[in-house]
C-alpha cells in the first residue's frame, strides 16, 4: 500500500478552486509538491489535465476534486474526511500519446497528450489528409475540417463531440475519428491497436495549412505529424471506490 499523508494541493484560478486550497491546506498544511507523496488537484477536467502534465514525470498519484464546470476527471469536493478517502481510492494508470510534429521548414516539436492529438484546419478551404498506420497508406486524402487520434481517456471528450467511439478505460485500443469529414463522406473514423503508430500527411500544405494540437499544445502549419504511445511515460489517477474512471466511460455509454 502506497504511504499518502503527505498531500500537495494546487488549485486552478477559479475563485472556487482558491478557496478550497485556503481551506484544505488550513486543515492539512501548506507543502510543496516535492515533498509530497500525493497531489490533490482542485478544479475541473481542464486543470486536471493540466496538472497530469506537470507531474506526469514524478510518480506521484493524482487526486482530483471538483471545483469547476465539468469534472468528468474528478472526484466530488468535500473538506472532511480527505485522508480516509485517498487510502480508499482505486488508481488508474495512463499512457499518454507521443506526437512528433515536423512543421513548413523542418522544424521538429514533441509533445504527449493525454486526451488526444487533433489535427485542425487553420483556413477556411478543407484540409487534405493522408492517413497512414504502421507505415500502410489506408486513407489517400481525407478532405476535412480535421482528425483526431484518442485514448481511451479522451474517447469521452473532443473525440465523444466529433461522434467518435467511447473506448472503455484500460481497453489496449485508439480511437481515429473525422472531424467533419467531406470525402470520404461515409467514413466514420477506425478503433485501433494502441501499438499503432499513426502519420498523418499535409496535402497541399500551403494552400491548406493544418495545425497539430496535443491536449493544449499546438503546432501550427505542419507538414507530417507522428502519433504512437509513449509506454515510458504515466500517470497514476486516484479515484473514490465504485466511482473509478472505468466505471464513469461505462456509465457514459448509456447516457441520453
Amino acid at each position: 500500500m502506497m504511504k499518502l499523508n503527505r498531500i500537495a494541493f494546487v488549485a486552478s484560478d477559479s475563485p472556487a478552486a482558491k478557496r478550497a486550497l485556503a481551506k484544505l491546506q488550513k486543515i492539512h498544511g501548506k507543502l510543496e509538491p516535492e515533498k509530497a507523496d500525493v497531489v490533490v488537484a482542485l478544479g475541473g477536467d481542464g486543470h486536471m489535465l493540466q496538472t497530469m502534465h506537470r507531474f506526469v514525470s514524478t510518480g506521484l498519484p493524482i487526486y482530483g476534486m471538483n471545483r469547476g464546470s465539468v469534472g468528468f476527471l474528478m472526484n466530488d469536493y468535500a473538506e472532511k474526511g480527505l485522508e480516509a478517502r485517498l487510502h480508499a481510492a482505486e488508481m488508474t494508470v495512463i499512457h499518454p500519446l507521443k506526437m512528433m510534429a515536423t512543421s513548413q521548414g523542418g522544424g521538429r516539436q514533441t509533445a504527449i497528450a493525454f486526451n488526444e492529438v487533433s489535427l485542425l484546419r487553420q483556413r477556411h478551404q478543407a484540409a487534405k489528409i493522408r492517413v497512414s498506420v504502421d507505415g500502410q497508406v489506408r486513407l489517400e486524402e481525407l478532405a476535412c475540417d480535421g482528425i483526431l487520434l484518442s485514448t481511451p481517456v479522451g474517447s469521452t471528450a473532443y473525440n465523444l463531440s466529433a461522434h467518435g467511439p467511447i473506448l472503455p478505460i484500460g481497453s489496449p485500443l485508439l480511437a481515429l475519428t473525422p472531424i467533419s469529414a467531406f470525402r470520404p463522406r461515409r467514413w466514420r473514423g477506425a478503433i485501433l491497436p494502441r501499438t499503432a503508430k499513426v502519420t498523418f500527411s499535409i496535402l497541399e500544405s500551403d494552400k491548406r495549412p493544418v495545425a497539430a494540437v496535443a491536449d493544449h499544445l499546438e503546432v501550427r502549419q505542419v507538414e507530417t505529424v507522428e502519433i504512437a504511445e509513449d509506454k515510458k511515460k504515466s500517470v497514476k489517477i486516484l479515484f473514490d471506490p465504485g466511482h473509478s474512471l472505468a466505471e464513469r466511460v461505462l456509465n457514459e455509454q448509456f447516457k441520453f
